[in-house]
């Protein structure tokens, strides 16, 4: 049952029209159009042969900004303990994380629940540079156990729609070229020969 489930959100994050609706159907307006932005900026989606090579995860997500090895795990109850082969799983994400400095995710996917039913974790490897560096600081970690455990709790999760409304969004332009382009000089100050007032917007827009 759980490949049914990976080609569900490979097909989501690889950017396929029908496959996001089909995920968002029961969902409302706005987490449509969040997670309608990944049709802008899809990822290629690899599934690791054998069901993951070690601390491959199942699916591989790959962007020419980000990559991300992804486990997936499936249920009908909305905290999954990790045990026996699936904490060997997380050890080897762990691992490799560290040693590619890559970020592993973990999608969980809850059964029966309408809306967005994907919750999306990050698993803990340290410290991360550049744009992987700002996700671990909006991304959640797995939460923990009173023994320091981690496990997988549904409800204190990432929804689907925000992880991708979060790596897929196209960051604004901030310098002084970009700001020309959406609002010229003239909307802000009237039409005049005082040299000095450009002088002073254009200071104030480098600041």
């Amino acid at each position: 049952m759980t490949g049914q489930y990976e080609r569900e959100l490979r097909a989501v994050l690889a950017g396929i029209p029908k496959g996001v609706e089909a995920v968002t159907r029961s969902c409302d307006s706005l987490a449509k159009a969040k997670a309608m932005q990944v049709i802008e900026r899809p990822f290629l989606v690899v599934r690791a042969a054998g069901s993951g090579m070690e601390g491959s995860g199942d699916l591989l997500a790959l962007r020419g900004d980000i990559c991300f090895p992804i486990e997936v795990k499936t249920s009908k109850k909305s905290k999954l303990y990790l045990s026996g082969r699936t904490w060997d799983q997380y050890q080897a994400m762990i691992y490799e994380g560290k040693r590619c400095a890559l970020m592993p995710l973990y999608a969980y996917r809850l059964k029966g629940v309408r809306g967005d039913s994907w919750r999306i974790f990050r698993v803990e490897v340290g410290k991360l540079s550049g744009r992987l560096g700002m996700l671990t600081r909006r991304i959640p970690p797995l939460p923990v156990t009173r023994n320091d455990k981690p496990y997988l709790d549904w409800d204190k999760g990432m929804p689907l729609h925000k992880f991708l409304a979060l790596v897929c969004r196209v960051d604004s332009k901030t310098t002084i070229d970009g700001l020309a382009e959406r609002l010229s000089f003239s909307q802000i100050v009237p039409e005049t020969k005082d040299e000095n007032s450009q002088l002073r917007l254009t200071d104030m827009v480098r600041r």
